[in-house]
């Protein structure tokens, strides 16, 4: 037990790690609701295999023991790190053949760690997949609840949604964990003895409801993405500031309610209307801008200071950055070949980059370790142990600002020769509200 409790501290901080290092930003909204102690069930819609679990892993401050598909824990990458958290294995029909007895001892191990207080994480789609819907679910989750016989309201039946922005690609990547209210239960824990097949299929359709209000549905990743992109518009043509999570996710979760509304009555007005998205999301990641930044001033005091300001920390933090880069070189590019050879979806992509960090990341920090002990000694090693993380993230925020220097220097230069430039976005994209907002209008009617 205190074997797999300290691999499970170990692993949560490497993969807050990876999280860190991979995603430009990881949300979580609803984390009040996280009870702090007693019995838990969490359940997720589930999008990335890998990267799913280690996102909550990673943001849920309890210790999880998570129920995975039994063939992964004979994968030479992720089964070591689904044993060294205690993972469960999940045996499906396909899977568990002539011997259904093997998920009745997981149900038994899961309902006695449910009795100890403990928390489960599942997936009760029994799948992973690429589009941003919720599957039907299983109902492993409410039988699993239901089969504890615990008293009315004494386990939590917890709703997460996991939303992606450009899942696979490195530090553009972005995640939402978004935790809803729990899941009633009382009614259906008093009626399971009378009717248990019927109360399981009504608690199942009532946390199916529960995460569909978490997430954002769309027919693919392309049109989530737009709707991001729509919202950034509006907010900064309302205005700016910084936008709240939570309401960010109700505000693109109606917009796409509308849009399948919409879809149906005046489908060519809605074609339309998502071309002219498109187009004016790339012609302004062309220029270089993001809607934040449109309309601002590019005086000469406005770019000496940024420079100025730029240049210092680039400066300053150089050193510290080039050891972060040339220290996980090795890693980096290793993983990457190692992904380009698995030649896999976008989506799949994240998941195949963190299975691969998980082992090489350590593996090449091992050697590296060996070879500057070997080379330097034992004082140049504590050295090395003592910046491996901090030069890390701080090769990352230099390659951040460089990229942001970079892309401003490009926006002032386009500034400069084509002074409409910002006015004739800025019209587009009020156009582009005007109409968003006319569309939301015919919603409702």
């Amino acid at each position: 037990m205190l074997a797999t409790a300290m691999g499970y501290r170990l692993v949560r901080g490497f993969i807050r790690l990876l999280l860190r290092l991979f995603y430009r930003r990881v949300n979580v909204v609803g984390a009040a609701r996280i009870p702090a102690a007693g019995p838990l069930i969490i359940a997720a819609n589930h999008h990335n295999s890998l990267v799913d679990p280690m996102l909550i892993m990673g943001t849920f401050p309890r210790r999880i023991t998570v129920l995975a598909k039994a063939p992964l824990f004979r994968h030479p990458l992720i089964g070591p790190f689904l044993h060294a958290v205690g993972a469960l294995p999940v045996n499906r029909r396909a899977e568990a053949g002539e011997d259904p007895p093997k998920n009745e001892a997981m149900f038994a191990a899961a309902i006695a760690h449910l009795r100890g207080d403990g928390a489960i994480l599942i997936f009760p789609e029994g799948r992973t997949q690429p589009v941003p819907t919720l599957l039907p679910l299983r109902t492993g989750a409410a039988r699993l609840l239901l089969g504890a016989k615990a008293p009315a309201g004494r386990i939590t039946l917890l709703p997460v949604g996991l939303v992606f922005e450009t899942p696979g690609t490195f530090r553009e990547a972005s995640a939402l964990v978004a935790i809803g209210p729990p899941v009633s239960t009382d009614d259906c824990l008093a009626g399971y003895a009378a009717e248990p097949e019927a109360t399981v299929r009504r608690l199942t359709e009532r946390l199916a409801s529960a995460i569909r209000a978490q997430i954002v549905e769309a027919e693919d990743q392309h049109t989530l993405e737009l709707v991001a992109a729509l919202e950034r518009a509006w907010r900064e043509d309302r205005g700016g500031g910084r936008a709240d999570a939570e309401a960010s996710l109700a505000w693109r979760r109606d917009v796409m309610r509308a849009a399948h509304a919409l879809a149906e009555r005046t489908p060519d007005r809605v074609a339309h209307f998502r071309r002219r998205l498109e187009r004016y999301r790339a012609r302004l990641s062309e220029t270089g801008l993001s809607d934040a930044e449109l309309g601002r001033p590019y005086t000469a005091g406005v770019v000496a200071r940024f420079i100025l300001v730029n240049a210092t920390a680039l400066v300053i933090t150089l050193p510290l950055a080039l050891w972060g880069l040339v220290s996980h070189a090795a890693p980096y590019w290793l993983t990457r070949a190692a992904v380009a050879a698995m030649r896999r979806t976008e989506e799949e992509e994240a998941t195949d980059k963190m299975a691969a960090g998980l082992v090489l990341y350590p593996l090449c920090w091992a050697v590296e370790a060996w070879l500057v002990k070997r080379w330097a000694g034992v004082t140049a090693l504590v050295l090395f142990l003592a910046l491996l993380i901090p030069s890390a993230l701080v090769a990352l925020a230099w390659r951040d600002r460089l990229d942001r220097v970079e892309r401003q220097a490009g926006a002032f230069v386009r500034f400069v020769l084509d002074r409409r430039l910002h006015t004739d976005l800025i019209a587009e994209r009020r156009a582009l509200v005007e109409e968003a907002v006319a569309l939301a209008e015919l919603a409702r009617t």
